[in-house]
């Protein structure tokens, strides 16, 4: 049997935008239990709220899945990007094609540039990790003599990089740029590593 917790995710992808008296009548709770729930949901992020205009009055508050909610419930998101990147390598020039992946990530990281400005290579490294792991990744870093091995211990692309492994450019472009240093994979998962690493060769106390 499902938790109320599910009830109410389950209720608020069928149903967005809805109230806190509306979920109440759907899952049948009381209205404050509902609420404390919603906002245990909210504080894990997978729920948030705004004011919605409706009719004349003050506005109401309603209550919709995140992006993260969403994620909890099946999805054939995979499958349509395998068979559009398939589309796309019938179609368009394989460079072309690894071209479109390192925009992708040159864009990314262009939202970061001014937050780099004047951050020596570990002060962007650890910027970099927070970012590759808001798009999924598990990353870790350790220092070597002569520089950085970069190590993606989860990889949130494996599935479809199994088909179309130009899907890696966008992390190997993601994090030569945000280090503006060359990034090379010495290792990787679709080839039977553990995992995928990335080998950074820059002097320790160099500031970038």
């Amino acid at each position: 049997m499902k938790s109320t917790r599910d009830r109410i995710l389950q209720t608020l992808l069928k149903r967005p935008r809805s109230t806190i008296n509306e979920l109440a009548e759907a899952v049948q709770i009381n209205p404050i239990s509902v609420r404390h729930h919603l906002t245990n949901l909210q504080v894990d992020g997978l729920v948030a709220a705004e004011e919605e205009r409706h009719g004349v009055g003050r506005p109401r508050l309603v209550y919709f899945l995140t992006e993260n909610g969403m994620e909890r419930f099946p999805t054939r998101y995979l499958r349509l990007a395998t068979r559009l990147l398939s589309q796309m390598k019938d179609k368009l020039p394989r460079p072309v094609i690894s071209e479109m992946f390192r925009q992708v990530a040159t864009d990314l990281a262009a939202q970061h540039e001014p937050q780099l400005k004047n951050m020596n290579v570990e002060q962007r490294l650890d910027v970099m990790k927070d970012l590759l792991a808001d798009e999924g990744f598990v990353v870790e870093w350790e220092k070597q003599s002569d520089g950085y091995l970069i190590h993606e211990i989860t990889c949130p692309y494996l599935q479809v990089g199994q088909a179309h492994p130009e899907v890696c450019m966008v992390d190997q472009t993601l994090i030569s740029t945000m280090l503006a240093v060359p990034a090379s994979k010495v290792q990787c998962i679709l080839s039977g590593a553990a995992h995928c690493t990335y080998v950074v060769k820059t002097p320790v106390e160099t500031t970038v």
